[in-house]
């Protein structure tokens, strides 16, 4: 029985999903974000989901919600690399979401 509760709140502890906010303002993100122009430059590679069901896990699949109470992470996007706490690249396909760059994902959890 010891052995369950541990795995189930490993479990919880471990599995985030990714609901995102947007923010207007900087002081009301978790992560300042920054959008690179190229994969290699990028920490974590995004892809936008339709709809939050599909946003499991801590793997790039980002929903973004219009409530800030919605979502896990609220993110601010900044205007320079060096103001950046993750550097993103947004991709085309799902399976190509993922991080580059492991050490940057404690910061959406």
């Amino acid at each position: 029985m010891r052995m369950f509760i541990l795995f189930f709140l490993l479990g919880i502890f471990t599995v985030s999903s990714q609901k995102i906010y947007s923010s207007d303002y900087k002081s009301q993100s978790d992560v300042n974000i920054f959008v690179v122009d190229y994969k290699s430059q990028a920490d974590l590679l995004v892809y936008k989901v339709d709809y939050k069901s599909q946003a499991k896990g801590n793997s790039g699949l980002w929903f973004f919600t219009n409530n800030k109470s919605e979502a896990d992470v609220k993110v601010f996007f900044v205007d320079y690399k060096s103001q950046a706490d993750l550097k993103i690249f947004f991709v085309d396909y799902k399976s190509q979401a993922g991080w580059n760059k492991k050490g940057q994902k404690h910061l959406l959890y």
